[in-house]
């Protein structure tokens, strides 16, 4: 539990000061709960652990989300096709996972985002049938999905759908093709920038007294018996050769949510003869952003190809185009898009716009991975979205598959398996616990002109922090007001200010220029020179907070601008190896061995955490 005497905004900063102290713990404390993983799901155990009263740990190899929660399509969403599938409990959980997000925990961090559903057109009167059938047909699927929400989902926070003609859809969304499409159902689901999202987690789960703990690799596991007893973990920010750059963190229960990472804890526990009860497939989904001007339209668009379902999603002044669900059995760090996954975005979406996106357009490229439990089905795009907790061990927990909308879920299954072994934990309340920035939120927006005239600044800025902060506005406005230079836009990225660089180093836990450029910001992929040109900005004034010199400034432009050039270099390459042999041209700058598994042994298998 957080200490009494601070408020819960002073205990979630994730501060230098604050890993340092939370270093401390890991060496001295036992903990209820330690969890290996820094993404949705880990962030999630963490919260609803320590909002039990338990003591809670979570230590993360790299950055919080710096896998695949920062990389997804950006929808907090009951996925619609699954109804086709007939997974109606999936669609169900998730569906009420939504409203809770957008009403209760997270108003400020998720919103309503109309998506278009195009509905092909057919041909003369002799295709009138087949464009009745296809109304009907996703018109019934968009309407249970309503109804799953609206009578089974709680709150539902989003608008109900609505048909439109052809005319209609085309007013809409001008960009689509009239020859395309015999008209569109219009419904809505929720947008959310997933690694805040996950950062926001984070500091929540700090602000009731656990320990987060980032660029903390875990190297291999403690046992007594037969029974996991804690985590080897080496501090990948030590100094070289430094005697506490690794040391033993005890639990007394340890959550891996380490999603495509999973089957290495198998690995790390081979030689006790633990048999592998669960198996996790990563599916690479790539995701293209190109300018807003690049198409016309007030809506996303679903669209059905032959291997994946496609999205074409507003964000802000860009669009996202994604994704592709392939199978991956690469760099599990670094997942690369080639030429090929960019081409078939390209010529999936072209279909359906009347003027056609080529690679000129593109101001960004991302690649996750998706954690699938394992089936019989040949095509990641069929194996299961459901998630599964495991105990391989006494004393140590997997989860892995699910959705991220339903990390909440997932995170409180995980735990109610560890609070039945520690015995005499209360239910998880994570339901009715608003994240960090939710408290206030709604009057702060209805006040926002107030807020700019009090702060001296264009209602615009309020607007984009509110939206990104939610009531910790206000701290950044604070800091505006004493340093009138966190105020100005970012070079090259003038959608961001300054201040929103010192604050992910100052509260957010950010160590790296990565961290801020990548995901406490997205300019690594909203602007066309994919940072390159806010990096030494950047740079310094990340340099300040965190005490570097010019040789460490320069150390870290290096590292990113090197970053930037692999991912473009990998981009060129016409399949997924070559594209893995680029990408991996770039060292990680947290000095890592190796991110390939084996190669450094057993006991470098690595984990995200």
């Amino acid at each position: 539990m957080r200490d009494p005497s601070l408020s819960r905004n002073t205990a979630s900063r994730l501060s230098p000061s604050r890993r340092a102290t939370d270093l401390r713990r890991l060496r001295s404390e036992r903990f209820d709960v330690l969890v290996i993983g820094g993404g949705v799901t880990g962030a999630g155990a963490a919260l609803d652990a320590a909002s039990r009263g338990l003591k809670v740990a979570l230590v993360e190899a790299r950055d919080f989300a710096s896998g695949t929660s920062s990389r997804s399509s950006k929808l907090i969403h009951g996925g619609l096709r699954y109804l086709e599938q007939l997974e109606f409990g999936l669609v169900h959980e998730a569906l009420v996972e939504r409203g809770l997000l957008a009403t209760r925990l997270a108003p400020h961090l998720v919103r309503p985002v109309p998506i278009l559903v195009p509905l092909p057109a057919g041909r003369g009167p002799r295709g009138l049938p087949g464009r009745v059938w296809r109304r009907s047909y996703y018109g019934t699927g968009v309407a249970a999905y309503d109804a799953f929400a609206g009578l089974f989902g709680g709150e539902r926070g989003m608008p109900l759908h609505r048909h439109l003609t052809r005319e209609g859809a085309r007013r809409t969304f001008p960009s689509l093709r009239a020859d395309a499409i015999a008209g569109a159902i219009r419904y809505h689901d929720g947008q959310v920038d997933d690694a805040r999202l996950v950062v926001t987690l984070a500091r929540t789960a700090a602000s009731v007294g656990a320990a987060m703990v980032t660029s903390a690799r875990v190297v291999g596991l403690t046992r007594q018996a037969r029974e996991v007893t804690g985590v080897r973990v080496r501090d990948m920010e030590a100094p070289p050769g430094s005697p506490d750059a690794e040391f033993e963190v005890r639990a007394r229960t340890v959550i891996a949510a380490t999603g495509v990472w999973s089957d290495d804890l198998s690995e790390m526990l081979g030689d006790v003869g633990v048999r592998r009860g669960l198996r996790v497939r990563a599916s690479k989904g790539v995701h293209l952003v190109v300018p807003r001007s690049a198409i016309t339209g007030e809506a996303g668009l679903i669209l059905r190809t032959p291997t994946s379902v496609l999205f074409v999603i507003p964000w802000g002044g860009h669009w996202i185009i994604g994704t592709t669900d392939t199978d991956w059995r690469l760099d599990r760090a670094h997942p690369a898009a080639s030429a090929r996954d960019i081409d078939y975005l390209l010529d999936q979406v072209n279909t359906v716009l009347d003027r056609p996106l080529t690679t000129a357009d593109i101001e960004g490229v991302y690649a996750g991975l998706r954690p699938l439990l394992t089936g019989e089905a040949d095509s990641t795009s069929k194996l299961s979205r459901e998630h599964a907790v495991y105990e391989p061990m006494l004393g140590l927990l997997l989860v892995a598959g699910g959705k991220y909308t339903t990390y909440r879920v997932m995170a409180a299954d995980v735990v109610d398996r560890a609070a039945r072994r520690l015995g005499g934990v209360r239910p998880s309340r994570t339901a009715d616990l608003p994240l960090l920035g939710a408290d206030g939120y709604a009057a702060l927006w209805r006040d926002r002109a107030d807020l700019a005239r009090r702060h001296g600044v264009p209602g615009g800025v309020v607007e984009h922090l509110l939206e990104r902060y939610g009531n910790l506005t206000t701290h950044l406005l604070d800091m505006i007001d004493a340093e009138p230079l966190l105020g100005t836009p970012l070079a090259g990225a003038p959608e961001y200010l300054a201040a929103e660089v010192a604050y992910a180093a100052r509260a957010e836990g950010a160590l790296h220029l990565d961290d801020v450029l990548t995901r406490r910001t997205r300019i690594s992929f909203e602007t066309p020179h994919r940072g390159a040109e806010s990096v030494e900005q950047a740079a310094e004034i990340m340099g300040r907070v965190l005490g570097w010199d010019a040789s460490v400034r320069a150390r870290e432009v290096e590292h990113y601008l090197a970053r930037v050039q692999a991912e473009r270099q990998s981009q060129r390459m016409p399949d997924d190896a070559t594209a893995d042999a680029a990408r991996m041209g770039a060292p990680d700058v947290r000095g890592l061995a190796a991110d390939r598994g084996r190669d450094a042994g057993l006991d470098e298998v690595e984990l995200p955490g």
